[in-house]
C-alpha cells in the first residue's frame, strides 16, 4: 500500500502527533495551539482530513498516528527522486554533494550505508 502524501502543514502537525501519540484530541489541539498558532477548529479539520487519507485515527477522542515518521520521509524522498531525478539516487546524491559541504563523518557514514 503507498504511503498516503502528507502536505507541509500537515507534515508539521504529525511531528507532533508522532512525538506524543497516542495522544488526546483535546491535548492535541492545546498542542497545535502553541506550536502553530492553530484554532481549535483548524486542527480537527485537519485530524478529519489526515484521517481520511489514512494517516490517523481518531476514534473515542484519541487521536492515533497509523504511518510512521519514517515512513513518510522515506515516501517523501521516493517521490522527490522521481519527480526531480528520475528515480536515480545517483543523481541525488550527486547534486546534493556540490551543494552541500560534507565532513569527513558525514563521507564515512555514507560510504557506510552504501556498502549495505
Amino acid at each position: 500500500m503507498d504511503t498516503p502524501k502528507i502536505y507541509e502543514s500537515e507534515y508539521r502537525f504529525c511531528l507532533i502527533l508522532w512525538e506524543r501519540g497516542p495522544v488526546p484530541a483535546a491535548e492535541l489541539v492545546k498542542l497545535c495551539q502553541a506550536r502553530l498558532g492553530w484554532k481549535r477548529t483548524t486542527t480537527y479539520t485537519v485530524i478529519k482530513r489526515l484521517g481520511e487519507r489514512g494517516v490517523l485515527k481518531h476514534e473515542n477522542g484519541l487521536v492515533t498516528p497509523l504511518i510512521s515518521k519514517e515512513e513518510a520521509q522515506v515516501s517523501e524522498l521516493d517521490a522527490l527522486l522521481e519527480q526531480k531525478f528520475q528515480g536515480s539516487l545517483p543523481a541525488f546524491l550527486a547534486a546534493f554533494a556540490r551543494r552541500q559541504a560534507l565532513s569527513d563523518e558525514e563521507v564515512e557514514e555514507i560510504r557506510r550505508i552504501i556498502e549495505k
